[in-house]
């Protein structure tokens, strides 16, 4: 299978039970080595041992089969930790059982749809003058309650890690280099941003992070990430700065603060 050069031979995104899922796009063990190496050849140690998911689901409609104890050996390379695999095609999957990966099902994490209001008609008999009256009733869904913001005031050391699930995440203090801060909607750091942060954990692309003085290890927006190996601008890193998306684009950019 050739792949050209622009293309990428995998990437990351944010799941929903705060593992990081290796998605592969190619079932080449020894290309994906080598685009390992090139990619955190200057961030050894970024993974930290920590698990991931290997996405099989972009290889599920081919015949290739990846040979899992070589990419094994890759990952573990860079301090990557496998520990489960999803998305794949039959034959893929028990390849990966074969090497010790057991199946992953990511939780469902969309609301059940609320059912449409229905509409009954209720005949109402009265025995005086035997009046027959049809009465229109309309059940009103009642909004469920919003989530509160998940506000954090003390420093977090590396090896901690925060999740607001379902809402917005403000940090009052440090966020120290090994430290991650995950939440379904924005994340604000009102102070040093320098571990991984990962906001619209869920998929919401208006999510964004803010900081008072960017420094991130990672920053993740809706599965979009971006990590030390490509540098901040000058007149963003130490200083006030936020992280959006604009299209599949991950823009890092200043923060007017007054």
């Amino acid at each position: 299978m050739s792949v050209s050069p622009a293309s990428p031979l995998f990437d990351l995104k944010s799941t929903a039970w705060w593992l990081t899922a290796l998605r592969l796009h190619v079932a080449d063990a020894a290309a994906l080595g080598a685009s390992l190496d090139e990619r955190f050849a200057d961030s050894p140690g970024l993974f930290d041992d920590e698990p991931l998911v290997i996405d099989l689901s972009p290889l599920r409609d081919g015949e290739a089969v990846p040979d899992f104890g070589a990419l094994l050996a890759h990952l573990a390379r860079h301090r990557m930790h496998a520990v489960a695999v999803q998305g794949g095609s039959e034959a893929q999957m028990a390849a990966a059982r074969e090497a010790g990966l057991p199946p992953a099902t990511e939780p469902e994490t969309r609301p059940e749809p609320r059912p449409e209001p229905e509409l009954r008609e209720v005949e109402v008999v009265r025995d005086v003058v035997r009046e027959v009256e049809v009465i229109r009733e309309v059940e009103v869904p009642v909004p469920a309650a919003a989530v509160p913001t998940m506000i954090v005031d003390k420093p977090l050391r590396s090896g901690q890690r925060v999740y607001a699930r379902g809402g917005d995440l403000v940090v009052l203090s440090v966020v120290s280099f090994g430290a991650e801060v995950i939440a379904d909607g924005s994340i604000h750091v009102y102070a040093p941003l320098r571990g991984r942060a990962i906001a619209g954990a869920r998929g919401d692309v208006n999510a964004r992070i803010f900081s008072t003085c960017m420094e991130p290890q990672l920053v993740s927006v809706a599965g979009m990430y971006r990590t030390t190996e490509t540098p901040l601008a000058d007149d963003i890193v130490g200083k006030p700065a936020q992280v959006r998306l604009e299209g599949e684009r991950l823009v890092v950019e200043p923060l007017a603060v007054n």
